[in-house]
């Protein structure tokens, strides 16, 4: 058996920025150095950053990434870093003719291996995933070739991300191949309680390859993507070896004893198992194992509960977003109701309460509690805040305009709307939307009013979840937040009855079924698909689901119209979830 010292970075690249991206793989890998690793991991597609969507249908864009691939090579050997092989995500292009259908440019999803001043080794992903999220049969094309390179003498096979979550392909090339250790740069979108699917995945795969599988996982918000790390380390038998914390920038470091190879070198084609052929490139970097040294202990993080991964996923879609788009402020629209509570507190934890800036603006229907809950979060928190009243506004509108009804209370929340977009207008402030997925579902908000905004951070969190982040962020707090109140949310915020405030003694059940019915419902229709027939089998009140499906179908247009923000969920609204919106299909009840 022989050692070898793997350093998994896992790290924030930001698309598009390949400067900064490259200037972030030498700090990192100079970082891996000083631990004495002998192997630096990154991400998929670090250089670029993930996903890039049609940049990659640019020349100019393609280009660039092969250019940067070359000169960090360059750039680690003169900085001394030449002897520490790195293997790096990039984009890439197929030297073969374009063919009809195929993504202008034949474009790759590509990984290298970079070493003494060089790029020695490159492969791509196989496997185009093509679903959820995914559209990558829009983006690349599709890879055939597995490098196995010898380490110290272990040698060391290469998959992209998808290929490790499809049968068939490069861990099965691998099973037949043989190496001792299988990397595999990854871009995993977060979704709630999905880390102990991929630790099962890559426990699995590890037997089937019959080596040890180290998973790098990028951590980062990039606009509805929240991508949580959640890295990991498993020996050939699937046993967990070391893991590294989610939603937070590490370099991992395990010790490996790994089986010293004496295969040949060359190319040799295999079957993939899935109707095609990759051919395997077998290529020596350093023949002898290293000397014996003492092992560091493995860093093994404990997984997060499923409310404390959510908030920390919300988190980091704030601060991320906040950053990366160059603001220096958000503003929003507090009420005194939970669901501005919580999204205050998500961006007070993101970016500081300095940074947070809320308007209060009480109407005519406005209760006392309102104003005062709002008023006492602020207090807790520390916020930046003014109370600008509308209901003057709100009448000068009505001495204009003859509305009545729900274009009566509409406008109340048009006027705040304004409010914000003026003032985000005037300082430079991003509007942070504060609906939450029920809301957003059933067709329950005012297309610019309560919709306005850039960002909408709890878009794709059910209403009874709004309630249990609530409840976890009062009772725990976590060094990446920046917020240092304790109990930052009033009590009454959280308890009270819901309301938009929009008419007298208005409440949130006067239009909707009560939230513990509604979500359970919507889950259904929403995230598993459930046509009418099936809602009723699964035990949901036939009128209840006629009613709220209508709700729901009459509401996509107002979906397609509101801010991107974070999934947390397995379908959200926007990139998951993509219906016509000019439609006649309607579900019957049977």
């Amino acid at each position: 058996m022989a050692q070898l010292r793997i350093a998994l970075a896992q790290t924030n690249p930001t698309v598009g920025d390949l400067a900064g991206n490259a200037d972030r793989l030498i700090t990192w890998t100079r970082a891996a150095a000083e631990r004495g690793a002998h192997l630096v991991v990154f991400t998929e597609m670090f250089l670029t950053g993930y996903p890039v969507e049609d940049l990659v249908l640019r020349t100019s864009f393609v280009d660039a990434s092969i250019a940067a691939l070359d000169e960090v090579a360059v750039r680690l050997q003169r900085e001394g870093l030449g002897e520490l092989p790195v293997v790096v995500g990039y984009v890439d292009r197929a030297n073969r003719a374009p063919r009809v259908g195929q993504p202008k440019g034949a474009p790759l999803d590509a990984a290298a291996v970079l070493h003494q001043g060089r790029v020695v080794t490159r492969t791509a992903k196989h496997h185009l995933p093509n679903y959820g999220v995914f559209d990558e049969y829009r983006y690349f094309v599709r890879g055939d070739r597995l490098p196995i390179f010898r380490l110290h003498g272990v040698d060391v096979a290469i998959a992209v991300c998808e290929d490790l979550w499809q049968e068939g392909g490069p861990v099965s090339v691998v099973g037949q191949a043989g190496a001792g250790l299988l990397v595999v740069p990854n871009a995993s979108p977060y979704e709630k309680e999905k880390d102990d699917v991929r630790l099962e995945l890559c426990a699995r795969r590890a037997r089937e390859a019959g080596c040890a599988l180290v998973y790098v996982n990028q951590v980062s918000g990039q606009d509805e993507l929240v991508f949580d790390g959640d890295s990991l380390v498993v020996d050939a038998s699937g046993e967990l070896v070391a893991r590294a914390a989610q939603f937070r920038e590490e370099l991992l470091v395990a010790d490996l004893d790994l089986p010293v190879s004496t295969a040949a070198t060359g190319t040799f084609p295999y079957d993939a198992g899935d109707g095609s052929t990759i051919t395997v490139e077998r290529l020596v970097l350093s023949q002898d194992p290293v000397a014996p040294y003492p092992p560091e202990p493995a860093r093994v993080a404990e997984p997060l509960s499923t409310q404390a991964e959510v908030y920390a996923a919300l988190v980091l879609a704030v601060r991320d977003y906040v950053a990366k788009n160059g603001f220096r402020s958000v503003i929003l629209g507090l009420s005194g109701g939970i669901d501005s509570a919580l999204t205050a507190t998500i961006a007070a934890d993101a970016i500081g309460p300095s940074r947070v800036h809320v308007v209060l603006m009480p109407s005519r229907y406005s209760s006392a509690h309102s104003l005062a809950d709002a008023e006492e979060l602020v207090r807790r928190q520390g916020l930046t805040s003014q109370v600008v009243p509308i209901a003057d506004i709100v009448t000068a509108f009505e001495k204009e305009v003859g509305l009545s009804g729900l274009a009566a209370e509409n406008l109340q929340a048009r006027v705040r709307g304004m409010i914000l977009m003026g003032l985000s207008n005037e300082h430079g402030h991003l509007v942070l939307t504060t609906g939450n997925k029920s809301e957003l579902a059933t067709g329950y908000s005012t297309l610019y009013g309560d919709s306005a905004g850039g960002f909408a951070p709890i878009k794709d969190v059910p209403k009874i979840m709004v309630w249990e982040l609530s409840r976890w962020r009062n009772a725990h707090t976590d060094p990446m937040f920046l917020l240092e109140a304790e109990r930052p949310i009033p009590e009454n915020s959280i308890t009270k009855e819901p309301s938009a405030e929009l008419r007298p003694d208005q409440r949130d059940t006067d239009s909707l079924p009560p939230y513990e019915v509604l979500d359970r419902l919507l889950d259904d229709y929403v995230e598993k698909d459930m046509g009418s027939r099936e809602l009723i089998a699964a035990g949901h009140d036939p009128e209840l689901v006629t009613r709220v499906i209508g709700l729901v179908d009459r509401a996509e247009y107002k979906r397609r119209q509101y801010p991107p923000g974070p999934k947390i969920t397995p379908k959200n609204f926007g990139r998951d979830r993509r219906l016509p919106i000019t439609n006649r299909w309607r579900e019957t009840a049977p």
